[in-house]
């Protein structure tokens, strides 16, 4: 009976761990990776986009054009000029209860609220006039401090950044722990 409940219990744990996996993505950036938890219970549209693009390769090399100081990090335009994004449509806003705070990722849109795509930020410190203005999906988790080393653009120039620092690669993460698992040896033969 108790070997069963361990049975039991160590299924549940690689469920959830592979459940937990398919909800995080590994941002990679210069100086390291950052660890983000999706939230799909908020913000189930804007956390399938972002997997479905990260899946596609699409941020990796996509540059952070508007860095604010003691605000946040935007990127997720392939233009660089924050005026553009992906080829799939403009998703419906999923404004949601979750505070802007420190590590909290959230996505960019034009005066419509029905304009993201794939534009993100990441914020630096609390914004909390973002609250319910902007559809928060996702918060750092581990590496904020690599957040933070991104270079940071121009104040007189809301924030434009010379020379910008980009995103190595951005991951689901059930996609990289898949790939780097040892696959098993083939039995021999008798």
């Amino acid at each position: 009976m108790l070997l069963f409940a361990f049975a039991a219990f160590a299924f549940q744990t690689l469920t959830l761990r592979a459940a937990t996996l398919e909800n995080t993505i590994y941002l990679d950036l210069k100086d390291g990776r950052v660890v983000i938890e999706l939230w799909p219970d908020v913000a189930p549209k804007h956390v399938e986009r972002i997997k479905t693009l990260a899946r596609q390769k699409f941020y990796d090399g996509i540059v952070f054009h508007r860095v604010i100081d003691g605000f946040m990090a935007q990127t997720g335009d392939p233009t660089g000029t924050g005026m553009g994004g992906s080829s799939l449509p403009d998703l419906p806003a999923e404004f949601n209860s979750a505070f802007h705070v420190e590590g909290t990722l959230s996505m960019a849109r034009s005066s419509s609220p029905d304009s993201a795509n794939s534009q993100f930020f990441i914020c630096f410190a609390p914004a909390p006039f973002l609250d319910g203005q902007y559809t928060a999906w996702g918060k750092v988790i581990e590496g904020m401090e690599l957040v933070h080393r991104i270079k940071k653009g121009d104040s007189n120039q809301n924030g434009s950044v010379d020379n910008p620092d980009k995103i190595i690669q951005m991951r689901v993460a059930a996609d990289v722990e898949k790939k780097s698992k040892p696959k098993a040896e083939p039995k021999a033969k008798k």
